[in-house]
């Protein structure tokens, strides 16, 4: 009896071992002997994709955090950094410069009649409101946005670690919350001087004959010409475009990923610095650069000879509304030297 349980011990025993031989498999019968180039699961993009990427697994609900580091990022990176820093700085000491050398050649562009002593209105309260409260959150804007760029290497040196954390907080909060006042005042500047900026043949003319800038020419031009609306143009589009693309970087992965986060970010800041420069131009022209311009946004009014030397056919068409007579006597003004 012992023998035949032995004998069953070894027949089962070699069962078992024979089952455990045909259940492993050596690894390579498991996978295809032949590996098809064109299959779906070959996806060479998503190999270089993956390249110099530094990621890893994390808990967080948030995914992308996982992602520290990839080429794109590195790209951004350098613009941010390195390139946006020499668009910025070309562009705007650019801008100064040749509006200063421009002053000392042609220096203030005079009232030539001189002033007349009598006033009509150029603009009504409710415009000029609209305009110093865009222009008011532009410059705020403008500021905070180039201390990002410039703040760092500018800044910080000369004010110390502290104030140019402190300042820093306080200018992204005021650029995010200005930023829907600008935006508002954008779309009012658009509704209510759209009509007067439709280009037309006079603008042409007036192109063509330099705006007046060179000599004591002084080409005809209805409420806004070219050169105005060059600059409303700008302001509609600019700010448009600085809207969407900072709402994008506002309330980030909204329907979007990294990718489109750094191209919002690379668009914001190349039309913002554009816009900067472009505003510092019109700036200009409405101080120091011609005589009588600030009181059409200062006080809503300019002098009758200006308005005759600078937007005759609007002067024009306002005395055959209103009348000849309908002005007003204008207080005596001191030009800005």
């Amino acid at each position: 009896m012992i023998i035949v349980i032995a004998k069953f011990r070894v027949i089962v025993g070699a069962l078992a071992f024979l089952v455990m031989a045909l259940g492993v498999q050596p690894a390579s019968a498991q996978q295809p002997t032949m590996v098809n180039p064109q299959a779906s699961a070959v996806k060479e993009g998503q190999l270089f994709d993956e390249l110099n990427r530094i990621s890893g697994r994390c808990t967080v609900p948030d995914q992308k955090a996982c992602t520290i580091e990839q080429p794109a990022g590195r790209d951004w990176r350098h613009f941010h950094q390195v390139t946006l820093r020499w668009i910025g700085g070309l562009v705007i000491i650019g801008t100064l410069a040749v509006l200063m050398v421009f002053y000392l050649w042609r220096g203030m562009v005079k009232i030539e009649s001189g002033r007349s002593g009598r006033a009509i209105v150029r603009f009504n309260g409710f415009e000029r409101f609209v305009h110093w409260m865009t222009a008011t959150c532009f410059i705020i804007l403008a500021l905070s946005g180039l201390n990002i760029t410039f703040g760092k290497p500018l800044l910080l040196p000369l004010i110390g670690p502290e104030s140019f954390t402190a300042w820093s907080q306080l200018a992204k909060y005021a650029h995010n919350y200005l930023s829907f006042p600008f935006t508002i005042g954008v779309f009012l500047i658009f509704l209510i001087w759209i009509a007067g900026n439709i280009p037309n043949r006079v603008d042409v003319e007036w192109l063509k004959r330099g705006g007046g800038i060179v000599g004591h020419d002084h080409p005809p031009a209805y409420r806004f010409n070219a050169g105005q609306k060059m600059i409303y143009w700008i302001v509609v589009l600019g700010g448009t475009a600085v809207a969407v693309s900072g709402y994008v970087l506002m309330f980030p992965f909204y329907g979007t990923d990294i990718g489109s986060m750094q191209v919002a970010q690379i668009a914001h800041a190349i039309v913002a610095v554009l816009f900067v420069a472009a505003m510092i131009g019109h700036i200009y022209i409405g101080t120091v650069g011609m005589e009588g311009a600030f009181e059409a946004m200062g006080t809503g009014t300019v002098d009758l000879n200006w308005a005759k030397e600078h937007h005759n056919l609007w002067l024009e068409e306002e005395q055959a509304r209103t009348g000849p007579n309908e002005t007003q006597r204008q207080p005596a003004i001191t030009p800005a030297e």
